[in-house]
């Protein structure tokens, strides 16, 4: 199913990747500014882009675990 072109007012800081002015909606990765949106569709730079998320992703969750496991060890 194709996701319409988001609109740079309508993406939320939170949905753009890193802060960065990229979007994902559905499988595709859109670049979004004040002036409109482009689809990514070079498949080595949307590669690279799933790989970042991905490792930012695992990142998130590893600092999760830490901070749960410092909450643990700091309860008597």
């Amino acid at each position: 199913m194709s996701h319409p072109a988001p609109s740079w007012a309508l993406v939320r800081r939170s949905e753009r990747l890193a802060g960065a002015p990229v979007v994902r909606r559905g499988a595709d990765w859109w670049l979004v500014s004040a002036s409109g949106s482009v689809l990514a569709s070079d498949p080595v730079f949307t590669d690279g882009l799933d790989r970042f998320a991905a490792d930012l992703a695992a990142a998130d969750r590893a600092v999760a675990e830490i901070r749960a496991q410092s909450k643990a060890e700091a309860r008597p």
